[in-house]
């Protein structure tokens, strides 16, 4: 057997995935076992459950590949040191995570049961890493590769093409230059502060319009004829030791990317909590609006650069399913491939499969497993304790149901516009509730997003809750015929239906749709099947199961989620307990 551990380690999202014989067998964040949101440190929970999963030990794991080279663009590193001379306590920084990076074993500090490691270092590009979590799962023998994130390995974008079991980069965009960043200072500026806030600038930008364009092109300038962009340095301080943040066994921690300049360019920053006013509205519409103008006079001039019309797009950036939604409409490419894990958490896949690759004998790359299915299960026996241990039994009403019978009192449960918290298989892979750890109700009832934001949610009123459809009915509802499974993409809801699906029809008639299939997720599709035959519509809501936390893993986690929230009926495998 020939074992490789994946990790994405000192980096925000650190993960770990396992691959035996080539096979993606599992993977996981480190967030879903601390509970803490966006864990930048040692993955060692993922590891553990990584090896449990192949019942062995990491005498047995002949590499351990790591999504990031300390040796990519090293002479680039050099040049900008020498050149722009940062300040010593910069420096200073970026050597001492770099010394963590290089010696990794020291804190990867498992019980004597796990043995030790005695196989080989792989360090892979960080940029290499996120193109290989994308192209190598895809069905494609050949396609272009895009990836843009923050920064990786002293990169913010990079592209070029794969083909078979090679990828070859092409160009890089290089530190201090980054959209991500871009994106990021521009989030913090309107008053989402939280690392990974950027899905709700996203969500908030079909509120506004575009009216700030000419303001925005200051600081970032976009070359049309070559896709590549520069960062007006002056706005940013990201370059400079005046960032201070916090990136060790925590949810990362950013002081503010933007200098003051920003502040008398757009004026004062929104503070946390403050009215979100339709200025903020306009601005972010203006920022969503910048990054969909890039990526499509990007896409449009690698179209024509390579004449291949398959995509795949990999790290942060590949998140913003807005921007994703539109590339069919606005570019050439037939076919896209984005990963459930777009980011840096999937750059532990990306990293071990690249180095599979590579090692291989193999002259076409391998079709890797493409589920998104890749975490923790429980057994029903096992969440027959956990309830007992709850006392769910005296409190609540609680049956062990066959699994049709359970879809169809589910499916009854969502008709009433019930809330279902819902707990089957495989945890999923990446930042996606896809109908294993989800809450669902009724993409029907105009009140539900108000419902799911009393009973349990709390969020925002502007951010939308997505719709999950059966595959076949997609070109029905919804202005695509496309498969998306991973809930990539934004897609326009068809005019005749939006009325049907108010719950789901964000403010421009748009919905992050995810399409369920019998291959993919049989329950899931029988759910939403079973909901069809009972009110005619091929659609449920479904949100990630949480409140303010990392989606849950354990049924331990979901009892303790529907006990402190409103939430009506809890489904753990074939356990259906609801309140008397």
């Amino acid at each position: 057997m020939n074992y490789i551990l994946g990790l994405n380690i000192f980096h925000a999202d650190s993960s770990a995935c396992i691959l035996k014989n080539g096979n993606i067998v599992a993977a996981a964040e480190e967030e879903r076992f601390n509970r803490i949101k966006h864990f930048a440190g040692v993955p060692l929970e993922s590891i553990k459950y990584c090896l449990d999963s192949c019942s062995i030990k990491l005498d047995q794991i002949d590499f351990i590949a790591i999504n990031q080279n300390q040796k990519s663009n090293f002479i680039n590193k050099l040049l900008y040191v020498l050149i722009s001379k940062p300040n010593i306590n910069f420096i200073l920084k970026k050597i001492k995570i770099k010394f963590k990076r290089s010696n990794m074993l020291d804190h990867i500090k498992l019980p004597t049961k796990y043995g030790y490691f005695k196989g080989t270092i792989a360090n892979i590009d960080h940029h290499l890493s996120h193109m290989a979590s994308s192209f190598y799962v895809s069905e494609f023998d050949e396609a272009v590769n895009l990836s843009i994130d923050g920064f990786g390995d002293f990169c913010s974008t990079a592209w070029g093409v794969g083909k078979k079991k090679n990828i070859r980069i092409d160009k890089k965009i290089l530190f201090p230059h980054s959209i991500g960043i871009f994106y990021q200072a521009l989030t913090q500026y309107l008053g989402f502060r939280n690392y990974g806030d950027e899905y709700k600038l996203m969500g908030l930008a079909p509120y506004g319009k575009p009216i700030y364009l000419e303001k925005l092109n200051k600081i970032l300038k976009i070359n049309k004829f070559d896709g590549t962009f520069k960062l007006n340095l002056d706005y940013f301080l990201h370059h400079k030791d005046e960032v201070n943040f916090k990136w060790e066994n925590t949810s990362p921690i950013f002081s503010n990317l933007y200098s003051n300049e920003l502040i008398k360019l757009l004026g004062p920053e929104r503070k946390k909590n403050e009215e979100i006013t339709q200025y903020h509205k306009d601005l972010a519409s203006s920022v969503q609006e910048i990054f969909e103008n890039f990526l499509i006079n990007l896409l449009n001039i690698l179209h024509k650069k390579y004449k291949i019309d398959n995509l795949t797009l990999s790290g942060g950036c590949a998140m913003n399913s807005a921007a994703n939604g539109k590339i069919f409409s606005n570019t050439p490419f037939k076919k896209i491939f984005i990963p459930p894990n777009p980011g840096d958490g999937g750059g532990a896949i990306g990293a071990a499969l690249e180095k599979y690759n590579k090692k291989s004998n193999l002259i076409e790359k391998k079709i890797n497993n493409k589920s998104a299915y890749l975490g923790n299960e429980f057994s029903n026996d096992f969440i027959e304790e956990e309830i007992i241990k709850n006392n769910l039994k005296k409190n609540f009403l609680v049956k062990k149901i066959e699994s049709d019978i359970l879809v169809e009192q589910v499916a009854q449960a969502l008709n009433k516009s019930l809330v279902v918290g819902w707990f089957q298989g495989r945890m999923e892979w990446g930042p996606r509730a896809l109908g294993n750890r989800s809450i669902l109700g009724d993409a029907r009832n105009s009140k539900m997003k108000d419902i799911l934001n009393l009973k349990i949610k709390r969020r925002e009123s502007f951010r939308p809750f997505a719709p999950s459809i059966l595959r076949e009915d997609i070109s029905d509802w919804f202005e695509t015929s496309e498969s998306v499974p991973y809930m990539s993409e934004v897609y326009l809801i068809k005019k005749e239906k939006r009325q049907l699906l108010p719950a789901v029809n964000h403010i421009n008639n748009t919905g992050r749709v995810q399409t369920v299939s019998k291959d993919d997720n049989l329950i899931f599709y029988n759910l939403i099947k079973k909901f069809k035959e009972i009110t005619g519509v091929p659609i449920i809501l479904n949100t990630s199961f949480n409140e303010n936390e990392p989606i849950v893993r354990t049924p331990q986690e979901a009892i303790s989620c529907y006990l402190r929230t409103k939430m009506d009926i809890l489904v753990m495998e074939n356990w259906l307990v609801s309140r008397k």
